[in-house]
């Protein structure tokens, strides 16, 4: 808990600067879940993405195979329109794709498990606002119902 608050403090100091800060809240965020830092765990800023019939290539914020593919937006960037982007980008993160796929603009966690569900419609949602802090984090996927709803974090 002393490492969340810690985490919120620092982000709360952020200009919420994609290519300036985007790096630096990563690793905090890390370290705010108890990793030593995205190196140390084998996450990879800057992942390449290579669609296999396009020229270009494309660079997700964070992948940390198998786990979690990270977007990161600017301060006040509406999520919901860079879902395709991510989408696309856990589309092509093979072999071994994330399971998870974050989108955040410093002040929104959006959370999807693909295992679950890869629509952007979602039938229900576990949301969870940590108010004190001002950055919430939606954990977005549909459940069964003989699964157990998982929590989600307001960090």
């Amino acid at each position: 808990v002393d490492r969340m608050h810690s985490f919120v403090a620092y982000a709360k100091k952020l200009k919420g600067d994609e290519k300036g800060e985007a790096q630096l809240f990563c690793e905090r965020l890390f370290q705010a879940f108890g990793h030593a830092g995205l190196k140390e765990v084998g996450a990879e800023l800057e992942f390449r993405i290579r669609p296999a019939n396009k020229k270009s290539t494309f660079f997700a914020d964070l992948v940390w195979k198998p786990r979690v593919l990270i977007e990161m937006k600017s301060i006040g960037q509406k999520l919901h329109n860079h879902y395709q982007q991510a989408l696309d980008y856990w589309i092509h993160a093979v072999p071994d794709r994330p399971r998870y796929v974050v989108l955040c603009n410093f002040r929104e966690l959006w959370i999807y498990d693909f295992e679950k569900q890869v629509s952007p419609h979602f039938s229900n949602k576990v949301a969870h606002w940590a108010a004190e802090s001002g950055i919430s984090c939606f954990a977005t996927t549909t459940f069964s119902d003989s699964e157990r709803q998982p929590d989600a974090y307001g960090v």
